[in-house]
């Protein structure tokens, strides 16, 4: 009987959940007008596949530029998104409302201080470095350390009579979803200036 030997597959590169930022700018005197239509826009994509969060700032007071941002499981799930009648029906709503200046996307957890990929509707420029390790590490530290602290005291105590696997798991499955999508965008967005060099007096 003949023999074959089975042809090894190539291992699939797992795929990095994409984030993608859009710039739009309005008019200040229709606040009203703008906030309802970011708000539209992320019920909306909380409808598709692989939607993980979103959000939004809004500019501070006399400021015209709106920044939204989305976070999707993968390239497909958000480009899937991006082709969706329904987001086009949203993107179209906004004529005469909000033009748009910049689109960015990040891949990974590094997205959140590598310097954001251009679109390629968008010129090119000139990329800014990222911030170096150690500045990158101290930032997840800052996060992580209170919100392991916190997990332990109420987590912890819940959960002392679990087998350690379980308790690991619940943990972890907890913090890092706080800590990816919630945390560490918000407290590296608040030291921009120190992850980047700046001086602090040019945080705003």
């Amino acid at each position: 009987m003949e023999s074959t030997t089975p042809v090894p597959m190539a291992a699939e590169t797992p795929e990095l959940p994409v984030t993608v930022s859009f710039t739009r700018r309005a008019d200040p005197a229709h606040t009203v007008e703008m906030t309802a239509w970011i708000r539209a826009g992320l019920t909306m994509a909380e409808g598709f596949p692989g939607f993980l969060g979103g959000g939004w700032v809004r500019p501070r007071h006399g400021a015209d530029e709106w920044h939204m941002l989305c976070r999707f499981s993968s390239p497909a799930t958000l480009a899937a998104w991006e082709a969706s009648p329904e987001r086009r029906w949203w993107l179209g709503s906004a004529q005469g409302l909000a033009e748009v200046t910049r689109t960015e996307r990040r891949t990974g957890i590094e997205g959140w201080f590598d310097a954001p990929v251009e679109s390629a509707a968008e010129p090119a420029a000139p990329a800014p470095t990222a911030p170096p390790r150690w500045k990158q590490a101290v930032t997840i530290w800052l996060v992580f350390f209170p919100l392991n602290l916190l997990a332990t005291v109420t987590l912890g105590r819940l959960l002392a009579d679990a087998h350690v696997v379980l308790r690991v798991a619940v943990t972890t499955l907890t913090l890092t979803p706080i800590m990816t999508y919630l945390l560490l965008p918000w407290v590296t967005r608040r030291l921009q200036w120190w992850l980047h060099g700046r001086p602090w007096r040019s945080r705003a």
